[in-house]
């Protein structure tokens, strides 16, 4: 064999061919060298290919007849060589060589062997240069497995040593420069395939052995973290508010000039290069549109009232006719005028509508000698505003756009005539409805939905040819490309449209489904029966019901015509006799093939098959990417690096994922998936001229994503960490590119590698860290589930219900769209790991809050909230699904078992702890689901070390129990003590509650590294003395007639006691004292900032006020018999100190009450997040008193949010008179209120040096229990800590003896 001179790189050629082939062509050397070598090889086919060829000689346009040729070459007329392909491994291959210098190209087209048929690049011959300087060169691409195997190799030969990430990668590049080097040397891929296969068949083969160092957490994850930081996408802040319009200076324009304070809608067409803007504004009572344009001369406004329906067109009342306005054939005619300004110019008519009750406004506008339109149709502008308040009513319309699914009910019957008439109605009310933003899209969705889950009729009466489809479908699906690209927001909602409905396509797209059937039909010679009734059908209705049926027909060829194959694939798929029967062209026929038609059935079928889901597949990978690549393969030009923009890279990924995506193994197919789908990432960000089908097949892949790991999901074995912990990483990482507002799935995938860099097999300290990101995880998958039923549901619930939709697809309509997604799946992954991780860390299937044993009866509540004003008349044990940790435990409760995660420091745990209530988690749903069974029936609870242990009890059912809060609790009445403001060193117990006094007592007490903030309050009897001054004494009545109601019983009135409260004024007095008070310790003053920021704190204090009122603080006091009149609250002052963590101590461990032991939890940020009702564990950690050096987490952070305050700023604490009375606590039920509102952050771990500098958390921690040794010294009692922590120093903000 002949190898050429040159030690450089080969020239590499990419072509993709028909139906997945791909040729690759390789040449070496160069013609100057007098040798050189062309390798050509052909992939994925599976016929015989012949190459037609010959060389060009400089400056010649005819063949020349090369010397030498492969062998099995024939000369074809002594013009030209017919090359056969020879199959090898998994390619066919033709290799040759070229000595003559005057050949400085070769031509050549392919010749499909059993059909007898020519395949040429664009009508013409492929050519290939063969370039006369040897320095020329191209990268070449060497297959990664390859690469693989070869630095395996590598690292057997020197012993199979642990390696590090930086280590593996060192092999990896060495395998690569090695494999570059042979390459060069003329040995083929091919070639060093069988090379490295025949040095270590029988290790390479072996896929554990690989996997030993391919496979690892190390290997698989480390080395390829992405940066997920380059993916975020918050929501942004145009959008935000409702608008969903893309920028626009006309809207701009007119906002600021005819805009006002008052606009409820703002709607922008564009027409062109025409702009038209509508504004919708309240002034007084009536109701005023504005519709302006950026057109010049002289226009009119065409318009007319719709009252029922927005297809309506009626005269307008003349009462409301502006200026230049006359009544003309049923319809107004409206001059605009000229509205010049320093920035631009515009024409402008202002209609006052008055307070007349129409539904909307119809108009086209008539410039420049023609009228203008939206898209043929009216423009309509909606003068009913979308309720975005969400009831639970199903009925009401309630969190919908009402006017858009009142419409599209009224259209159905006109949708509802074939799928043409139904895109082009969805067309025209997306592009209406785009000032409604995402529930405008989700209205439209959920329409499109229910048709595809044939709840709509498809087709009825109408017959419409399947390129009219088609195009409509195309129309359709390229204006919502639009709208992603032009609306970030609203990516999500348009990807899950985009994923009900196929592509569509002009012209020939839809034109080949009518005739390719009949090409089929008269290959196969089936003309008649059951192939003629699907033939009729699709030339007058093609629908996505044809995709099936002719995958039906396949299977049925494939498996030798057996008829129950045929009907197995149509009713798995949704489709009965009774539906094809019911077409406008029934199906009654079963298929009958002649049984020497099969092979060319098959791949006839195989073919058209393609064709249908072109057209009406959205999710379809195989589609999606014959219909880029087939593309791609068209364009002139395409060689060494991209195709159209994309990468190379991205071509071979697909090429993969399609020969490979059925394999058993999908550990390779799931990578290149993903690899395509972060190669599309940014070229989905800007616009390209086939932008539309790279969405459809990031859709695709991203579905292939979800589809594949739950088909391997099977086979994945659970002892094999490394594989799940690949898989999770994957999941995440589609979930990133695939959300909307993704900030919190990108810093759990964050999170995510650093656990699995981290990973220490059975560590107990990683085990907690890992657990914690998981069930983050879990928490963020929660939320968007809860988001998808907010948004979507109500519109499911309206329309399905005017549509006369079944009432069962209605109810699990958001529920199936969610199961849908990657969620489930990632959800299902977790679950595995869930296990193994708590075994590690030695967590068992409990963690229990409030260690109590109790015997009840079981009775299950959806959330706890729900019943905590209920009395239980048994001893009772509440299975709750959803506990947020602000609820009260209702009378007779002994126990709550829930799957949630509430803060031990939350306040439904304290109230736990504190009533002798049983509390605790369970992560094992298996024990959950048991424990519901019983439900009515008795069981007794007992702790068995840090677990639980459940049996049965005779707990007779006339047994009743006794609430274990003392009753009859007394408070005392305080009274105004004759000052409006006390300083702290004023603080009495006549003045103000505990928390203020025990800020007293610290200060010059602890040492000065620990930080006590000055305080002023608002002693008790304040807030009467001011709701009793002429000032508010007509609110005062209203207090009083409200509080009447409450003692009757009717809770409801507590609220609106609370927003009484808040409209009362502030005396001069009162605001005097406090000012010289404040003033006098150096505590800001807001009023210096001007009067809004008094305004703001003032408002403040009347919310801690108010909470006195708050449902849950009222329940607790009448449970106790505390007499709710009695009860007093001060206020206590503080400027806020702008925490980077804050804490929490308890000096006796609450959940084994340890003594020796100090139990901390800590969050970012202040501490509302901490005591709160926030999703998520704050982390935790353990000191023994004996040795605080050495702190012991037992628990790491899964909250997704922070609260932080950027700027000086003031809290107004609680303090009554019911706090940490003997017997009742009444700490954590009153509001404590920032004056400012705190920004909510959401948490990235990955950088968190509390986090990630272990030797910062052992100091703060260290740092954090000596205070609370201290503080529990100078009480000599248990304590309950808060604090802060800022740069390093620790703040004490309160303490309270420990219960």
């Amino acid at each position: 064999m002949a190898t050429p001179k040159s030690t450089n790189h080969p020239q590499v050629w990419h072509f993709n061919l028909e139906e997945g082939m791909q040729l690759q062509v390789y040449v070496f050397g160069s013609s100057n060298g007098c040798n050189s070598r062309v390798e050509l090889q052909l992939k994925n086919c599976s016929r015989t290919w012949i190459l037609h060829w010959g060389g060009l000689d400089r400056g010649q346009k005819n063949w020349v007849i090369p010397a030498d040729h492969p062998c099995g070459t024939k000369t074809y007329k002594q013009i030209a060589l017919q090359t056969p392909f020879m199959r090898s491994g998994d390619i066919y291959l033709i290799v040759i060589e070229l000595r003559d210098p005057k050949i400085h190209a070769i031509e050549f087209v392919l010749k499909d062997g059993s059909r007898d048929r020519w395949l040429k690049l664009n009508q013409e011959n492929f050519r290939i240069e063969i370039h006369e300087n040897e320095s020329v060169t191209s990268h070449l691409s060497i297959p990664k497995d390859l690469v693989d195997q070869k630095a395996y190799l590598l690292w057997e030969s020197k012993g199979k040593p642990i390696s590090s990430p930086q280590q593996q990668k060192q092999d990896s590049e060495d395998a690569l420069r090695e494999l570059h080097r042979e390459f060069s040397r003329g040995i083929s891929l091919d070639e060093l395939r069988n090379g490295i296969q025949g040095t270590s068949t029988r290790r390479i083969n072996d896929n554990r052995a690989l996997s030993e160092r391919l496979n690892s957490p190390i290997s698989s994850i480390c080395q390829k973290r992405r940066d997920v930081g380059q993916w975020l996408h918050k929501y942004s802040e145009r959008q935000s508010k409702g608008t969903h319009l893309p920028v626009s200076v006309l809207l701009d324009l007119v906002e600021k000039y005819k805009g006002g304070d008052n606009v409820i809608l703002r709607q922008s067409f564009r027409v062109g290069d025409f702009e038209i803007v509508v504004l919708l504004r309240t002034t007084m009572a009536d109701h005023r549109m504005l519709v302006a344009v950026n057109m010049k001369g002289t226009t009119v406004l065409h318009w007319g009232m719709s009252k029922s329906s927005s297809g309506e067109w009626l005269t307008p009342p003349s009462d409301i006719l502006p200026e230049r306005s006359k009544l003309l054939n049923g319809a107004c005619q409206t001059y605009f005028k000229d509205m010049p300004t320093g920035e631009g110019f515009f024409q402008f008519v202002d209609i006052n509508l008055q307070q007349r009750d129409f539904l909307g406004v119809q108009f086209v506008i008539w410039s420049g000698g023609s009228w203008i339109k939206n898209n043929g149709s009216n423009f309509f502008v909606s003068l009913k505003p979308t309720d975005h308040k969400f009831g639970k009513g199903d009925m009401d319309g309630k969190g919908t756009v009402k006017w858009l699914l009142d419409e599209i009910s009224e259209r159905e019957k006109h949708a509802e005539r074939s799928l043409m008439h139904r895109f082009d109605i969805a067309t025209e009310l997306t592009e209406r409805c785009q000032s409604e933003g995402e529930l405008g899209l989700i209205g439209v969705f959920v329409w499109l939905r229910f048709m595809a889950c044939r709840q709509l009729t498809w087709n009825k009466n109408y017959n419409v040819k399947p390129r009219e489809i088609s195009a409509a479908q195309d129309k359709f699906t390229s204006f919502l490309g639009k709208i992603y690209l032009n609306q970030p927001n609203d990516r999500e909602i348009v990807r899950l449209m985009l994923a009900s409905i196929g592509r569509g396509g002009q012209g020939e797209v839809g034109q080949r489904i009518r005739d390719e059937i009949l090409l089929l039909q008269r290959n196969n010679d089936c003309k008649s029966g059951m192939m003629e009734e699907w033939h009729q059908k699709l030339h007058n209705n093609s629908s996505p019901d044809d995709v099936i049926i002719c995958q039906a027909l396949l299977d049925y060829a494939r498996c030798n015509f057996k008829i129950d194959v045929y009907w197995r694939t149509l009713n798995s798929n949704g489709l009965t006799r009774d539906i094809l029967a019911s077409y406008d062209h029934p199906i009654v026929s079963e298929p009958r093939f002649k049984a020497d038609t099969k092979e060319g059935l098959i791949l006839d079928l195989t073919s058209y098959l393609r064709t249908l889901k072109a057209v009406h597949s959205g999710v379809d990978l195989e589609s999606a990417i014959e219909s880029w690549l087939s593309y791609s393969s068209k364009r002139p030009g395409i060689q060494v690096n991209s195709v159209g923009g994309l990468s190379l890279k991205l071509q071979e990924c697909l090429n993969f994922a399609k020969v490979h995506i059925n394999d058993k193994s999908i550990h390779p197919v799931m990578e290149k998936l993903l690899e395509s789908r972060i190669e599309l990432h940014p070229i989905l960000l800007k616009s390209h001229e086939r932008f539309k089908d790279l969405l459809f097949l990031d859709i695709s892949l991203a579905s292939a994503v979800r589809t594949t790991m739950e088909r391997g999901l099977k086979d994945l074995d659970d002892s094999h960490l490394t594989d799940i912990f690949f898989f999770v990483s994957l999941m995440l990482e589609n979930l990133c590119l695939s959300t909307v507002n993704n900030e919190d799935v990108i810093y759990c995938t964050k999170d995510w590698y650093c656990v699995c860099e981290s990973y220490k097999p059975n560590n107990v300290q990683w085990a907690l860290q890992t657990k914690a990101v998981l069930d983050r995880i879990r928490l963020v998958l929660t939320d968007r589930a809860q988001h998808y039923q907010k948004m979507i549901q109500p519109s499911a619930q309206y329309l399905g219900h005017l549509l006369g939709v079944e009432k069962w697809a209605i109810e699990i309509f958001t529920e199936e769209l969610i199961r849908a997604g990657s969620a489930p799946v990632l959800s299902m992954l977790i679950n595995r790991l869930d296990p193994i991780l708590r075994k590690i860390a030695n967590l068992g299937c409990w963690q229990v809050i409030s260690p109590v044993e109790v015997c009840g009866f079981v009775t299950s509540v959806n959330e706890l909230i729900t019943v905590q004003s209920k009395v239980y008349g048994k001893p009772t044990i509440i299975i709750a699904n959803k506990v947020t940790g602000g609820e009260e435990i209702p009378d007779g409760v002994v126990g709550v078992l829930t799957p949630d995660m509430p803060d031990v420091l939350s306040h439904v745990s304290i109230r736990a702890r504190n009533s002798k209530v049983c509390f605790a988690t369970c992560f094992d749903q298996r024990i959950l689901r048991d424990l519901r069974l019983k439900e009515g029936k008795a069981i007794s609870v007992r702790l068995k070390f840090s677990n639980l242990e459940i049996s049965s009890s005779d707990l007779s059912v006339g047994h009743t129990v006794m609430s274990s809060i003392p009753r009859g609790v007394t408070l005392k009445k305080k009274t105004l003590g004759g000052k409006y403001a006390a300083s702290v060193e004023e603080f009495s117990s006549e003045l103000v509650g505990a928390k203020s006094r025990n800020i007293q007592y610290l200060r010059g007490k602890v040492p000065s590294w620990i930080k006590v903030p000055t305080s002023v309050a608002l002693p008790f009897g304040v807030f009467e003395n001011i709701l009793l001054t002429d000032l508010n004494k007509d609110l005062a009545n209203k207090v009083s007639c409200f509080d009447r109601l409450v003692r009757a019983g009717d809770l409801s009135k507590l609220q609106a006691i609370q927003e009484t409260i808040l409209q009362i004024s502030a005396t001069p007095t009162l605001i005097n004292e406090l000012r010289s008070k404040m003033k006098s310790l150096r505590i800001p003053w807001p009023g210096d900032e001007g009067e809004q920021r008094w305004k703001q704190a003032w408002q403040a204090i009347k919310k801690v006020w108010a909470s006195k009122w708050n449902e849950r603080a009222y329940i607790s006091c009448r449970k106790a018999n505390v007499n709710h009149d009695h009860l007093c609250m001060a206020v206590l002052v503080q400027e806020v100190i702008c925490a980077d963590y804050a804490f929490v101590i308890h000096t006796r461990n609450p959940l084994t009450g340890d003594t020796s032991e100090i139990y901390t939890e800590i969050v970012k940020g202040l501490g509302e997040t901490l005591v709160g009702a926030y999703p998520g564990r704050a982390m935790s950690f353990i000191t023994k008193k004996s040795d605080v050096k050495s702190p012991i987490v037992v628990g790491y952070p899964s909250k997704h949010i922070g609260l932080f305050m950027k700027k000086q700023s003031l809290i107004f604490r609680s303090d009554s008179n019911g706090e940490d009375l003997e017997g009742y606590a009444g700490a954590g039920l009153y509001d404590s209120v920032i004056m400012d509102k705190e920004e909510e952050v959401v948490l990235d771990y990955s950088c968190d040096q509390l986090i990630v500098d272990k030797s910062f958390q052992r100091s703060l921690f260290s740092k954090i229990a000596e205070v609370g040794i201290i503080i529990e010294n100078l009480y000599r009692s248990a304590q309950d800590i808060e604090g802060v922590v800022k740069h390093g120093e620790v703040y004490v903000v309160q303490t309270r003896p420990q219960i």
